[in-house]
């Protein structure tokens, strides 16, 4: 049976005197308080998933390019980290200066790895491989 409460002027719930089978108010407020007590422990299971879920970082490794050169034993990087997706202070990812670190001279493949930390700190990492 669903309970029934009536909302009196001083903002407080209190039970409908014309409730059906000797429901008392006590009897009612216990309901109610327990019903809180659950709505608690639901927000707070919630915010524990959010919590976990924006301490989870994410890394993602993808191929830009390939030639026809074959494949050196050279690998070079160059990483740029950004704060809060766009302030980029000296960060220099660009595949001439990964070849450059690397002493490429001949570019075989280029692969780019992105590393994102809450969404607030996220790293550019380009990765040359060749002769």
């Amino acid at each position: 049976m669903r309970q029934k409460f009536l909302y009196i002027e001083n903002q407080k719930w209190r039970p409908d005197p014309t409730l059906k089978n000797g429901a008392s108010a006590r009897s009612l407020m216990s309901r109610k308080t327990i019903t809180e007590d659950n709505m608690k422990r639901i927000r707070t299971m919630a915010l524990l998933f959010v919590v976990a879920t924006m301490l989870s970082g994410c890394a993602l490794t993808l191929p830009v390019s390939a030639t026809s050169n074959p494949v050196g034993s050279k690998v070079g990087t160059a990483t740029g980290t950004g704060y809060l997706g766009v302030l980029f202070f000296n960060a220099d990812a660009s595949i001439r200066t990964a070849a450059k670190n690397g002493g490429i001279t001949k570019i075989s493949t280029v692969d780019i790895k992105q590393t994102n930390m809450l969404g607030i700190i996220v790293t550019y990492e380009t990765i040359v491989t060749g002769e």
